[in-house]
């Protein structure tokens, strides 16, 4: 059902000013075989805010470096604070996709050098934020769907309001930058689901310029 839905929307969509929705960009399959090793290596984690409260989405990371969350603040770190190692490598099945969808918006050359590996289970949301931590934000954002499908919440540059909200199936891509780089967004409460390669999860990855 959400390959037919998928199938009605333009392949190509602008949301708003430096936002835009390109359905079924991805390949999920390619994608998801990859995150076995990047779990091993790194795995999924609850990491906890500053305010001390625990994140609902389980997270991770690969590439030369990797957001983290700890009591002291928001940063990127070359190693994973949890073993001290470097986070995995960055498939390249993974950087090309990121340039190709940044290239597909309009941004130009993006080599990212983050890749949030987040999963969401049933119940879990993520709360209107904006992404902050990164050295130089003229890059844009590359977000990937895969798995259950999930809904999307764009607000203002401003926190509140009532936001757009954008149904996201697997191998759908939002990229933001430009005058939406610091849009505020989140995704609404998981709905019970089921997909096939995922099982009742949605994976996100999340392609960063961090420095």
């Amino acid at each position: 059902m959400n390959d037919l839905f998928a199938a009605v929307r333009p392949a190509f969509e602008q949301l708003r000013e430096g936002v835009y929705l390109l359905s079924g960009f991805a390949d999920p399959e390619m994608l998801f075989h990859e995150i076995p090793r990047i779990l091993a290596a790194a795995p999924l984690r609850h990491m906890v805010t500053p305010g001390g409260r625990q994140m609902r989405v389980a997270m991770s990371n690969c590439g030369p470096f990797g957001w983290v969350s700890e009591r002291s603040g928001y940063r990127y770190a070359a190693t994973d604070p949890e073993s001290g190692s470097p986070w995995p490598s960055m498939p390249q099945s993974f950087r090309d996709l990121a340039a190709r969808a940044a290239d597909a918006a309009g941004f130009g050359v993006f080599e990212p050098d983050a890749c949030l590996v987040n999963c969401y289970a049933t119940g879990s949301s993520l709360s209107a934020h904006q992404d902050m931590d990164e050295a130089d934000r003229n890059w844009p954002i590359v977000s990937v769907s895969i798995g259950v499908s999930a809904t999307f919440l764009l607000y203002g540059l401003k926190r509140g309001g009532t936001p757009q909200q954008v149904r996201l199936h697997s191998g759908d891509v939002i990229v933001f930058g430009g005058p939406s780089r610091l849009i505020y967004h989140g995704v609404k409460r998981l709905e019970a689901g089921y997909h096939p390669l995922t099982g009742s999860c949605r994976y996100n990855l999340t392609f960063r310029r961090a420095r």
